[in-house]
């Protein structure tokens, strides 16, 4: 069996697609998975010990030349099923006409009519939660199972030895920076959180080289602990191996959220203007929710987040106390 996975979102998206390689693998043990990224993402698949390649979309230099290429590539590939997880034209194109034996995905994808199988997609929201993980399953389902996999990266021992440094001494990680500026707890409620963390523990910032600015002025701040600056610093990988051992990591609902799902690390996720029955929420044995304690009207101000805080105060952030982070980290320690 011969199978292609594509998913060329984002960072998050392609962790928590990771769950689909899992659990072909376990019905397909000697298939041949192969899964497709876009340029830049292709770093979180290094030594997955279950896929066989990995294809890579480059959109920002020549995106339809390099995704007819690709089209070629896959048709002499004949594969017996090509598994489309996005609803975009382009990843249609791709399935439809990838000469595959099957070609399943979500019906919301305009090329979904030419598609041996489309499954419909169903939108999360507060009274019908479905995660993503759960959604992705829906288009493998009837040719495995109903059990979900959880998505998984394999950080390798190279990983491992570059963050061993960091693992001396008890520690958590916060990741601070968020794409979009509703999701992100604001600095200056990092740093009065980041002011009652025990002295003993060090505190990691992970990012990627454009958080740096972020994160130094977080480290900069008059912290009792220690604060080390790691953002573009670390891969992907090396990230997911840091997070692993820490006593608690501090997200933001953005992708270092599902590195820690992806290790099974403990994990504290802080939901702004977005919420956890969206359907991205934290998969960890040891998670955690931490969001205003009470209703705001316009909360939730959109399925995503937004460059702004539509109304100019931001509740729905600054009103998350220190006291609610702290309480995960004495959770995880007891």
């Amino acid at each position: 069996m011969k199978f292609l996975i594509i998913q060329t979102a984002f960072i998050g998206d392609v962790v928590l697609a990771t769950g689909i390689i899992e659990k072909l693998h376990q019905h397909f043990p000697d298939a041949d998975i192969d899964f497709m990224v876009r340029k830049g993402n292709e770093g979180l698949l290094l030594h997955h010990p279950y896929l066989h390649e990995v294809l890579i979309w480059d959109k920002k230099n020549g995106k339809l030349k390099n995704l007819w290429k690709l089209l070629g590539t896959i048709r002499k590939r004949r594969y017996d099923k090509v598994i489309n997880v996005q609803r975009f034209a382009a990843t249609g194109i791709l399935t439809a006409f990838s000469g595959a034996r099957e070609t399943i995905g979500f019906d919301k994808n305009p090329f979904s009519w030419l598609f041996t199988k489309k499954i419909k997609h169903v939108i999360s929201d507060v009274h019908h939660p479905v995660h993503e993980v759960d959604r992705n399953n829906e288009l493998i389902r009837d040719f495995t199972n109903d059990q979900v996999m959880k998505p998984r990266l394999y950080p390798a021992a190279q990983d491992m030895a570059a963050v061993h440094v960091y693992k001396k001494h008890p520690y958590i990680t916060i990741s601070p920076a968020s794409v979009w500026f509703t999701k992100q707890f604001p600095k200056d409620k990092w740093i009065s959180f980041a002011r009652q963390v025990p002295a003993h523990y060090t505190i990691y910032l992970l990012g990627a080289p454009g958080d740096i600015a972020l994160a130094e002025e977080i480290r900069t701040a008059d912290i009792p602990a220690t604060v080390v600056n790691l953002c573009g610093k670390l891969s992907f990988l090396q990230s997911a191996a840091l997070m692993q051992d820490a006593v608690m990591n501090y997200v933001n609902d953005s992708a270092p959220m599902h590195f820690a799902s992806s290790v099974n690390a403990p994990v504290t996720a802080v939901y702004c203007s977005t919420l956890p029955s969206f359907g991205f929420g934290p998969l960890s044995d040891k998670r955690f929710i931490v969001e205003i304690q009470g209703p705001l009207p316009c909360r939730p101000c959109g399925l995503h987040g937004k460059a702004a805080c539509p109304l100019g105060h931001f509740k729905c952030a600054y009103e998350i106390t220190d006291a609610q982070l702290l309480e995960t980290m004495q959770k995880a320690e007891g």
